[in-house]
């Protein structure tokens, strides 16, 4: 849901690159986990508050700067259960990377690796071996996402 930014002061602060639509979507919650991808550790947010196009936040345990700086890049994740339930047509990143994309013709595109957010709307990477096509996630293209069977339907030619 975010990263660690950079040290934030000297008594410990970061800053958040948020990942979520909202700015301050991750200050709501007053434990995150720190990673890496692979190792994950709890830590309990003391303050959090938003500061330009960034978060500020005070961790349980990260008393000064040299603290903060050793946590830099890593990233910032919630648990899944504490999330709010997407609406209608909605979808958590994580919940579409490695569903497979097949067109109106049946035929297998690849799978989804990524996203990507470009400001107009956001954008499915899809891989195929060495073939990687991005489409763009709108109700034009992306016809049907279908969760429970890991399929995604799209209205896009296999030559794109």
């Amino acid at each position: 849901m975010g990263r660690v930014a950079a040290p934030f002061g000297i008594q410990g602060w970061i800053k958040i690159q948020p990942f979520t639509d909202e700015l301050d979507g991750l200050a709501g919650y007053s434990e995150w986990w720190l990673g890496d991808g692979v190792t994950w550790r709890q830590v309990a947010v003391t303050d959090c508050a938003v500061h330009g196009a960034t978060l500020i936040a005070k961790l349980d345990g990260v008393a000064d700067r040299n603290a903060s700086a050793a946590i830099k890049g890593q990233q910032v994740a919630v648990p899944r259960a504490l999330l709010p339930k997407p609406g209608h047509d909605e979808y958590y990143w994580s919940d579409l990377i490695g569903l497979a994309v097949t067109n109106l013709q049946g035929e297998a595109l690849g799978t989804i690796s990524s996203l990507l957010e470009t400001g107009a709307h956001d954008v499915l990477v899809v891989k195929q071996g060495e073939q990687e096509r991005l489409i763009p996630f709108i109700e034009q293209y992306v016809i049907k996402v279908d969760l429970p069977s890991g399929q995604v339907r799209v209205d896009w030619g296999i030559d794109y």
